[in-house]
């Protein structure tokens, strides 16, 4: 069993769509009752479990008529996850409640889990859902999300929902079994590979491709998630859901092991996704900040980007990303400041400097 209670107190579950609906955009009812059994027995042996869902815009779809699944331009989009999400829910909390299980919808955007007074209003959400024995059914708001602001896929959100219940594992429901050193529909040969101790050894062996035609992620997207999750001190795994009962038995599965538990606030620095600007600073910074040291100006080459002082902003050293923070400055005074001691700082800004131009409590390595 992956995850099992016992050790896993709270779990996050992602069902991807081809698992949720047929080719023709019928539910795949009788499979997904299945999988709410195995749910209902977690539930009954002590365990929280919340779900991600997919699958609105491709039974929107169908019920509108759309060409492409929904997915042939972003009104189209909307307006299928505007009509899907109604019969995905109500889907749910039948089977559900066929087990005496209350379900609930939390619709979220990018930005509230992005926002950190937003983000800890839904991670008070969840967590009183959870507390309650109520099963919340998650999935992006794409019925008012838009390209540039999105998660634009449920692997990652996810993720970031493991975050912020504080879960310990996630499970990735998909048409695949996890992760193998190559394509597995291309090269029949490729080997599985079971547990993933460190994320950098892998990341390049995804592709972008949904191998349904029906969701928005593909491997990609689950690695990125994977980073999200361990990140935060939670387990993740991608597993198949082709088979009746997947959560239950002992099939096959990839398994990314967490490498820290991380304080709430890092964690949530760690998985941001929408970074305002960028820093690059010297090799000299890049081993002081792995140290655990601020970011300081003398080490900073070069800036990114318009932020604000708060704003989110990663850090890339010579070999690239190394961290993300919260900017002490705006774009413009970073860039005043760029190799500079802190006794030169005060004449160039006109007030007197603050420690750095990221501190430490206030930055997350990646």
């Amino acid at each position: 069993m992956i995850f099992p209670p016992a050790t896993c107190p709270r779990l996050i579950v992602k069902v991807g769509s081809a698992l949720l609906v047929a080719p023709d955009g019928a539910v795949r009812r009788a499979w997904l009752a299945t999988l709410v059994a195995d749910i209902a027995a977690r539930s009954a042996a002590g365990q929280q479990v919340a779900v991600v869902s997919s699958g609105a815009i491709a039974l929107g779809a169908r019920r509108l008529g759309l060409a492409k699944g929904g997915r042939a331009s972003l009104e189209d989009a909307q307006a299928a996850a505007a009509t899907g999400q109604i019969a995905l829910s109500q889907t749910w909390a039948e089977l559900l409640a066929a087990h005496g299980i209350t379900a609930a919808q939390m619709l979220v955007t990018l930005d509230d889990l992005e926002d950190r007074r937003r983000y800890l209003n839904a991670a008070a959400t969840l967590g009183r859902l959870l507390g309650l024995g109520v099963v919340p059914i998650i999935n992006e708001n794409d019925s008012v999300a838009t390209e540039e602001i999105r998660f634009g896929d449920n692997d990652r959100l996810a993720a970031r929902v493991a975050q912020a219940a504080g879960a310990q594992g996630v499970v990735l429901l998909s048409d695949v079994d996890g992760l193998y050193d190559a394509n597995p529909h291309t090269h029949p040969k490729a080997r599985h590979i079971a547990t993933v101790e460190r994320i950098d050894a892998v990341a390049g062996m995804a592709d972008a491709g949904s191998a349904s035609g029906m969701g928005s992620g593909g491997m990609v997207s689950k690695i990125a998630a994977a980073r999200i999750a361990i990140a935060a001190g939670a387990h993740l795994a991608i597993a198949s859901g082709r088979a009746d009962h997947p959560l239950a038995g002992d099939q096959r599965h990839t398994l990314f092991v967490a490498e820290r538990t991380a304080s709430a606030r890092k964690a949530w620095l760690a998985g941001g996704l929408t970074a305002k600007g960028a820093i690059h600073v010297d090799a000299g910074a890049a081993n002081a900040l792995i140290a655990g040291s601020s970011l300081l100006a003398a080490g900073a080459t070069r800036v990114e980007g318009s932020f604000a002082r708060g704003d989110l902003v990663t850090i890339a050293g010579p070999a690239g990303t190394l961290a993300r923070g919260l900017s002490e400055y705006d774009a413009d005074e970073t860039a005043r400041l760029l190799g500079t001691r802190s006794d030169e700082q005060a004449m160039l800004l006109g007030y007197a400097p603050r420690a750095a131009l990221v501190h430490r409590n206030h930055l997350a390595l990646v």
